[in-house]
């Protein structure tokens, strides 16, 4: 059982850093579309789709890059007392809040999926001028919200493992 374990913490794991390291470069491309929008602005007539795209860009690099960001452990803590105690005791602390998260994960992916299936069967589209199709961000969304609900339960699984005190 063990090895199966592991396997699949590594398994999402190389997933999630592949996915997190081709998504850390999308911050210039969100540069390269601001910067043009910039241009356009002060020597052309201004593009319509510049600022929605820089939105769903972001969007997509936040959501992408979230589990990449949990396995790197780049989240924020609240080190007030975390930092001082024993890594058995940060395992336990860790396990119980990352439950929390698991929690939250799994509602925002349920609420998401609903709204993806709208947006797809639907064909909707953006209220602004420019009026994309919703459905490509929202697939997005869907997609960074399981990579990090795959990343939240490793890191339980990990945390589990250090409590135990066995070698993953």
């Amino acid at each position: 059982m063990l090895a199966i374990i592991r396997k699949y913490v590594l398994f999402v794991e190389a997933i999630n850093y592949r996915v997190g390291r081709i998504v850390m470069y999308g911050i210039f491309v969100m540069v390269g579309v601001l910067l043009w929008s910039s241009i356009s602005k002060t020597f052309f007539l201004p593009s319509l789709w510049t600022l929605e795209t820089a939105q769903f860009l972001m969007v997509g690099y936040y959501m992408l890059g979230g589990a990449y960001s949990l396995q790197l452990g780049s989240n924020v803590r609240m080190d007030l007392f975390y930092s001082n105690w024993s890594v058995k005791k940060k395992a336990w602390f860790d396990a119980i809040t990352i439950l929390f998260l698991i929690y939250f994960l799994g509602v925002l992916l349920w609420g998401a999926i609903d709204s993806t299936q709208y947006a797809i069967q639907y064909g909707e589209r953006s209220y602004s001028s420019w009026r994309p199709y919703m459905w490509p961000i929202k697939v997005t969304m869907c997609t960074g919200i399981i990579l990090m609900l795959l990343q939240s339960t490793c890191e339980l699984i990990k945390d589990i493992a250090t409590i135990r005190g066995v070698e993953l």
